[in-house]
């Protein structure tokens, strides 16, 4: 498909290209902490990965995910009152790898034990903001849109 996916931390944004033309840009949500490499940290991690994963093919909108599974719920008002410090991952995930041996690959800093993701967020969150734990939130629309649009192994660039 020859896509690439850059994310820039500093305006909020994702931007789908294809032969170096920009395809379709989104508003998103990184980590609240800012960006940076180090395991445990909340931090969006920066550098050249790649999609490792896609997980949630032909899910509901708005499905709850825990650990990569769906857990049988869909996300509503109700359910967030029953859960109000849950960190919702919903819809699709894109499971990011590093590709920077010592930078974003490898111990302390590696993006993929890191479970860091390209995934779908409540969309009574906002967007344009630094919100999440070191993901990369999109609006649930959004994410399935460009679910379909990528293949595992399309290159990913987390600037700052």
């Amino acid at each position: 498909m020859n896509s690439e996916i850059l994310i820039s931390i500093a305006d909020q944004t994702l931007t789908l290209r294809d032969h170096q033309t920009n395809r379709a840009q989104f508003s998103i949500s990184t980590a609240l902490n800012g960006p940076g490499q180090t395991i445990n940290s909340g931090c969006t991690p920066l550098g050249d990965h790649y999609i490792r994963a896609k997980i949630g093919a032909h899910c509901p909108l708005n499905t709850v995910f825990v650990g990569r599974r769906p857990t049988g719920e869909t996300y509503s008002d109700k359910l967030a009152e029953n859960y109000p410090g849950r960190d919702w991952i919903l819809t699709r995930i894109l499971w990011l790898c590093g590709r920077q041996s010592g930078f974003n690959r490898g111990p302390g800093v590696d993006s993929m034990q890191r479970f860091i993701y390209i995934h779908g967020t409540p969309d009574s969150e906002p967007m344009g903001v630094p919100r999440s734990h070191g993901c990369v939130r999109m609006r649930n629309d959004d994410i399935v849109w460009l679910f379909d649009k990528v293949d595992v192994g399309t290159p990913v660039t987390l600037q700052h």
